[in-house]
């Protein structure tokens, strides 16, 4: 809309510079040639003033986006000029005939076709008058009808043709604005078609990450439960640790069906690798001896310190167990023989967990990019990278905080934030 608005304003300022100069032509060739005003040298004169000044207004209304007279009445008040101009330099000999084309062009350009006809043959009419009132004396008449008569049919011609000549391009515009529409509907549907492909392969995507997750996630369960049972199949254990033992592959055995419910989510979920929240009551000192176990931490490298020691939380117990052991796990990795540290605390709906090593730490500028998939810093170079990611993801999903922090006297401390109400 602004172009045409544009493209119409260029065209009216043309017209403009148009009239300024046949009007000054007109000047000039009177002052050229004095012959041609036919002894009106005053009144021709006169005219030619009174012209310019009201294509000077024009054109000064114009610049200043301000259209004075509308355009098919300027093109009227052309006509009349240009007759009247006809008529005093000497009718049907007349050179001021030249200037009538130019005004029925304009004519037909803006009053359509039907108009443009009727305005040429107005012109026409309007010229066989002057060339009858305003030749020379010694112009027969019949000289005088023949010249209003040619031009007449001269002038309707033009206007057919340009006419035609519009109808022309108003088929190239409309031929142009279809194909540019189909050009645009073609555009949009290969938009449509990227996104509705972006969108699957982000659903596949989903789905590839929950099912590698819980791959990742039943690895170390399952490590522990062989480790276990084969103690107590070679009847290696007797006594408390038996029992322990006993005790930890049923926490296991429950563990590893709840990872497998979270598989189940992923079929169903549209991917997600969270799977849904199953709350229950969880002792936190039960809970932190599972994680040790789970994560491989042989008893003398575990410090454990929960409080309050009786302290028990409403909450998710496999998103939490899944969280910690990944951390503790991370932490033992990358301490060598030195102890890993477990802390849980909790008070007024707020458990606050930090995970300690004395491992070499995360070189600077890395705490937040650890945790981001396929990501794996330092001896884990070029393994999966998933541990930490699923961690993020699933304190995320638990709408906690998750941060690592350099220890002193070197290592690193995984602090961990997380509004969980009383049990």
């Amino acid at each position: 809309m602004d172009a045409d608005v544009a493209l119409r304003a260029l065209e009216e300022r043309t017209a403009v510079v148009i009239r300024l100069l046949v009007v000054c032509s007109v000047g000039v060739a009177l002052v050229l040639e004095p012959g041609l005003a036919r002894g009106r040298a005053a009144l021709l004169g006169a005219l030619v003033l009174v012209t310019l000044a009201y294509a000077l207004v024009l054109g000064v209304g114009e610049w200043w986006g301000r259209r004075l007279v509308p355009p098919r009445v300027a093109t009227s008040v052309d006509a009349a000029l240009a007759l009247l101009a006809c008529g005093l330099t000497g009718g049907a000999d007349s050179v001021m005939v030249a200037i009538l084309p130019l005004v029925v062009i304009a004519g037909a350009v803006r009053g359509g076709v039907v108009v443009g006809r009727l305005g040429a043959l107005g012109v026409g009419a309007g010229f066989t008058v002057a060339a009858l009132a305003g030749s020379d004396p010694q112009v027969s008449v019949s000289d005088r009808w023949m010249a209003g008569v040619w031009w007449t049919g001269y002038l309707v011609a033009a206007a057919v043709l340009v006419g035609v000549l519009l109808r022309m391009l108003e088929r190239q515009y409309e031929a142009a604005a279809e194909s540019r529409a189909r050009a645009r509907a073609e555009h949009e549907a290969f938009l449509e078609e990227r996104d509705l492909r972006s969108r699957l392969l982000a659903a596949q995507q989903a789905r590839l990450d929950g099912v590698r997750v819980v791959l990742h996630e039943f690895r170390t369960p399952v490590a522990s439960l062989t480790a276990l049972s084969a103690d107590l199949a070679a009847d290696r254990l007797s006594g408390p640790a038996r029992e322990t033992a006993t005790r930890l592959l049923a926490e296991h055995a429950v563990h590893l069906r709840d990872m497998l419910d979270g598989l189940a989510d992923v079929a169903v979920q549209e991917g997600s690798p969270l799977g849904r929240v199953r709350e229950r009551t969880v002792r936190l000192a039960e809970l932190a001896d599972a994680v040790l176990d789970a994560a491989g931490v042989a008893p003398e490298r575990r410090v454990a310190d929960v409080e309050p020691p009786e302290a028990a939380v409403r909450c998710d117990p496999q998103r939490l167990r899944r969280v910690l052991t990944n951390l503790v796990e991370n932490a033992a990795r990358h301490s060598g023989d030195a102890p890993v540290e477990l802390d849980l605390r909790h008070s007024d709906g707020q458990l606050v967990v930090e995970v300690r090593d004395r491992g070499p730490g995360l070189p600077p500028g890395q705490e937040g990019v650890v945790t981001a998939k396929g990501v794996a810093l330092g001896e884990r170079r070029g393994t999966a990278g998933l541990g930490l990611w699923i961690v993020e993801a699933l304190v995320a999903a638990m709408d906690g905080e998750l941060r690592f922090l350099p220890r002193d006297d070197g290592g690193l401390v995984a602090h961990l934030e997380l509004p969980l109400p009383s049990a």
